[in-house]
């Protein structure tokens, strides 16, 4: 079983555990279990949201606008 094969088997085993956690929290009626991961998520796409603009806010000019002003008028 090669590398990335291990690291799949993990993986599914590591969801199986989380979804029955996640089957016995809510049958338990622990609404914790489901707030958890929500909150986690959120946090989640907050985050990417942070760094996305962040990224674009600290990004120099878009190279576009840089080769429209260094071009050179065609002669017509």
């Amino acid at each position: 079983m090669g590398k990335s094969q291990q690291i799949g088997m993990f993986l599914m085993i590591g969801a199986a555990i989380q979804m029955l956690i996640m089957l016995i929290g809510t049958l338990r009626r622990s609404y914790l279990t489901l707030a958890l991961p929500v909150v986690t998520g959120v946090g989640v796409i907050c985050a990417l949201a942070f760094w996305v603009g962040w990224t674009m806010m600290s990004t120099d000019a878009d190279l576009a606008e840089l080769e429209e002003q260094e071009a050179v008028p065609a002669v017509a």
